[in-house]
């Protein structure tokens, strides 16, 4: 099969298309046919992009020496069954399914991977489509767990997205309206417009209007809003979705700051549970990812380079040529 191959950390150009033996569904394991897979700026961040201050040399201990394990990256992924290890009854060859590849495994980026069958993999609603269901859970499950759980998001509250155009920033502001939110998006001034369809009560150019509050919840996407805290109101919560090192630390070691306000930057939970309260908040109408560039597998290096640009709209997609 083809994949693409990252045998070592740097810029976009190390990211080559190889043909590699395919995977074998192990038991308990089905072989997917990847038909779409989004690239996240997790992977540009394994694959070499600049990580977050001081989690740079924090990435190599995680994903070894030469990135990642196995070589291939992408975690999210839309595709048909083709093949089921021994023990699996939850899925029959042909099944259209969805979902994110288990743990430090990766994968995604290949025509095929093997996934866990009682992981983290469901079946593909008709109402998404392959690069839908491809983008589906990356700033899905961020959005959700840093509004709903980390930040408690409350109806009638109001709501700051900073980088409200992004995969997490797009879904961010569904989710918040959906759930009774005045919310205020942050963006570029090309991107006004698309952030009110998603659902922004007001859309605001990030370089010329400061977007002062106060707010009860904000959501820092991309991680540039020092003063964010100083715009919260008393009791406001601040989801620092990109934290530095030493925000991670602050938000762990002295979360609770003066007048009640809170810094919340845990790291996500990726659980079925999670995938199921996401997928039921897409049935009902409150999240659809935003798609923005696709591009076909032997491209995936201008994917990279845009991943890494930082000024993305929405959700990158890889699509795979149509498999015999």
């Amino acid at each position: 099969m083809k994949a693409a191959i990252c045998r070592h950390y740097g810029p976009p150009s190390v990211v080559t298309i190889a043909d590699v033996p395919a995977p074998e569904p192990g038991p308990g394991e089905v072989l997917v046919a990847v038909q779409a897979a989004g690239l996240t700026s997790g992977d540009a961040r394994i694959r070499g992009a600049p990580a977050p201050g001081g989690l740079g040399p924090l990435i190599p201990r995680v994903f070894g020496l030469r990135p990642p394990r196995g070589g291939v990256l992408g975690g999210g992924y839309s595709g048909r069954v083709v093949a089921l290890g021994a023990g699996v009854t939850r899925f029959a060859v042909g099944d259209a399914v969805f979902g994110i590849t288990d743990g430090m495994r990766m994968g995604a980026h290949a025509e095929q991977v093997a996934v866990k069958a009682d992981g983290l993999i469901l079946p593909r609603p008709d109402s998404l489509s392959l690069p839908e269901a491809a983008a589906f859970f990356f700033g899905g499950l961020t959005a959700a767990d840093f509004l709903l759980d980390q930040c408690a998001l409350q109806p009638g509250e109001r709501v700051l997205v900073v980088g409200g155009t992004g995969a997490v920033g797009s879904a961010a502001i569904q989710i918040a309206r959906h759930h009774g939110a005045h919310v205020t998006a942050l963006t570029g001034a090309g991107n006004l417009d698309l952030a009110r369809e998603l659902g922004a009560d007001v859309a605001l150019d990030y370089r010329t209007d400061p977007a002062r509050g106060p707010f009860d919840v904000i959501l820092d996407v991309p991680g540039l809003m020092p003063d964010a805290a100083a715009r919260l109101a008393p009791g406001g919560r601040l989801g620092l979705v990109t934290a530095d090192l030493a925000g991670m630390l602050g938000a762990m070691l002295r979360p609770r700051r003066a007048g009640g306000r809170r810094l919340c930057a845990n790291v996500i939970k990726e659980t079925p549970q999670a995938m199921a309260r996401l997928v039921a908040l897409h049935e009902a109408g409150a999240y659809r990812p935003l798609i923005g560039a696709q591009f076909p597998l032997k491209d995936i290096a201008q994917a990279h380079a845009q991943a890494d640009s930082g000024h993305k709209r929405g959700n990158l997609v890889i699509e795979m040529e149509p498999q015999p």
